[in-house]
Order: structure tokens, then C-alpha cells, then sequence
């Protein structure tokens, strides 16, 4: 998108994790297409710079670090609020799935470090731009999870633990910020992602014909999910987990 194609600001500012690609960079381009101000975040550096050349460097931001790290956390949130003086919306996209075998024979540190990345970085995020902003502000908070998260998905049964959790948190913090503060989930089957590229690579027409809608997704597709639940269209939406699986949950029934 060039600078010439840029919608007017909206004059709000996002924060979304886990951004240099994937998932995070199409809810990015989303939000940013639509006027808003965004902070992404990602392990590496040379590819958050690329990611804000393509978005737009007089609307977009980089800070990079580990998600899980506090003092990175306290540093993306910190950067936003320096730059665009507000932070209305979290994406908590960053996440990890290091590992792909049965549970039985799972590395519980392993396990562990699934868990930190996916659940509790999230929640830090959301602290941290709770108490920094939305406290005071209001705002909405988009945690992704996965249908691996609300279903067994086999070998890749830590990663749907952790989203399982992230369903959980979900909740908790649509509770707890309301009413000032609207948190939903997505829930995305797969995507083409490099993330996701063990589960279609070599097989792309055989994994998509398993799916009503006769594709895989694409980031685009859960960029604009993400746009929906932090836009006024939503406004009466908090605690939700969307799925947005081109309908392969159709399948699970019984005939």
C-alpha cells in the first residue's frame, strides 16, 4: 500500500503482536488500511523493518523482542504510547509451536515454553496496555487463538492447549474490563502462513479440499475478523471466540 493510497487517520492506534508476517502482518495491514496508527512487534528485527516500509513508516511503528519478555512487553507498549500518545486495541497474535508429536511423549519444558509464549505474553500485553491506556480510555483487546484450541488437533497437541487457554483468558479479561474494555478471540484453522507450513506443504489441493469453502485461509482473511472486533460494528460483542475455519467444522457431524 503506498502512502498515496492511505486512507484519512481513524486517530486510533493499535498494537498487534507477532507482526513482521503471517497472520500478524494481514491484521496489521488491516487495521492500517482502514486509518489506524500501529505498533507491530516480532523477534526479527530485519524483517519488522520491512514490514513497516511496506505498511507505511509515517503510520507505523517497530519494536522488536520475545514476546514472553516483560521488559519487551513494557518496552512495545511504552513506544506506542511515546509515538501516538493512545493504544485503543491489542492483537495478541505472537505465539510459538515448536513441537509436533503425540502428548504422551511430550517434553514438558517444551510444553512450558508453548504455554509462556502463547498465554501468559498475552496476558502481560494486556495488562500492560490496560493499566497505560484502555483503563481509562476504553478500547478492545483481539487475543488469536485456533480451532486447535476448541478441538483435539493431533500432534500438535501443547500449541492447542495453549489456544485452549487463550479461549479461557478471553473470558476472564471480558469480565474483568468490562465495560470499558471489549476482549474477543479469533479462531482461525489453518492458514497459509510460514507458521503453518507443515500442515499443507506438498498437499496444499488435498488440505484445501477439505474444506467447505474450497480453500485454506490466507491472512487477509482473519485481518479483516480482527478489524471487525475492534471497530464500532462490534461494539455490543465482548468474550466472543469467532471461528473463522472456511467452514471445515461442517464436517464434524455425524452422517
Amino acid at each position: 500500500m503506498s502512502s498515496k493510497e492511505l486512507p484519512e487517520l481513524s486517530g486510533k492506534v493499535a498494537l498487534v503482536t507477532g507482526a513482521s508476517r503471517g497472520i500478524g502482518y494481514g491484521v496489521a495491514e488491516a487495521l492500517v488500511a482502514r486509518g489506524d496508527r500501529v505498533c507491530i512487534t516480532g523477534r526479527g528485527e530485519e524483517a519488522l523493518k520491512e514490514a513497516v516500509e511496506q505498511l507505511g513508516s509515517d503510520r507505523v511503528i517497530a519494536v522488536p523482542g520475545k514476546a514472553h519478555d516483560e521488559a519487551h512487553q513494557a518496552a512495545a507498549v511504552a513506544a506506542t504510547m511515546e509515538a501516538f500518545g493512545r493504544v485503543d486495541f491489542l492483537v495478541n497474535n505472537a505465539g510459538t509451536n515448536p513441537v509436533f508429536g503425540p502428548m504422551a511423549d511430550l517434553d514438558l519444558n517444551v510444553a512450558r515454553k508453548v504455554y509462556e509464549t502463547n498465554v501468559i505474553s498475552a496476558l502481560g500485553f494486556a495488562q500492560k496496555t490496560w493499566h497505560a491506556w484502555q483503563k481509562e480510555h476504553g478500547g478492545a483487546i483481539v487475543n488469536i487463538a485456533s480451532v486447535a484450541g476448541i478441538s483435539p488437533s493431533p500432534f500438535i497437541g501443547a500449541y492447542g492447549m495453549s489456544k485452549a487457554a487463550m479461549v479461557n483468558l478471553t473470558l476472564q479479561l471480558a469480565h474483568e474490563f468490562a465495560p470499558v474494555v471489549r476482549v474477543n478471540a479469533i479462531a482461525p484453522a489453518v492458514v497459509k502462513t510460514k507458521f503453518a507450513q507443515a500442515l499443507y506443504e506438498g498437499r496444499e489441493a488435498e488440505a484445501a479440499a477439505a474444506y467447505p469453502l474450497g480453500r485454506l485461509g490466507v491472512p487477509e482473511d482473519i485481518g479483516g475478523a480482527a478489524a471487525f472486533l475492534t471497530s464500532d460494528q462490534s461494539d455490543w460483542i465482548t468474550g466472543q471466540t469467532l471461528v473463522v475455519d472456511g467452514g471445515i467444522f461442517l464436517n464434524a457431524g455425524v452422517g
